[in-house]
């Protein structure tokens, strides 16, 4: 036998915050991010997010995301309600090698999207040698 205790209202407090999200505790947005050649792509899953409620922010090489889906109209009779409400949060840190500073961002259908260029430090160049007064190129 295994003796369980329970606290409802943390329980309910626990419920609350996964669907409701608060912003001392928001809810977290689903993301996915790939490379495409010579830029990072990030995708934040928001539908039914109005563009004016997202805000982005960059500090150094911290990206934050902040969303709001309005709470349900009180006066609908509900038959169910699955999807989250309230505040969602996400915090990318990037490495060095990006350039936070020519990021890009889009909103459609539901989606924000983040392009992030590489730094232009980073990337590959060609370094010139010279060898008995002949000049070659090679790659660094």
């Amino acid at each position: 036998m295994m003796l369980m205790r329970t606290d409802p209202f943390r329980d309910l407090d626990r419920f609350a915050q996964q669907v409701l999200g608060t912003a001392a505790r928001p809810t977290v947005m689903p993301m996915d991010a790939w490379r495409e050649g010579d830029r990072f792509v990030v995708e934040f899953d928001l539908p039914g997010v109005a563009p004016d409620s997202i805000d982005l922010d960059v500090e150094r090489n911290v990206v934050t995301v902040r969303a709001e889906r309005p709470t349900l109209d009180e006066s609908r009779e509900m038959i169910a309600a699955e999807r989250n409400r309230g505040v969602f949060s996400r915090q990318l840190f990037l490495g060095e090698t990006l350039d936070t500073d020519k990021i890009e961002a889009e909103y459609s259908d539901g989606v924000l999207r983040l392009t992030i260029p590489v730094a232009e430090q980073a990337k590959p160049r060609k370094i010139a040698i010279t060898s008995n007064g002949h000049h070659k190129a090679i790659d660094a």
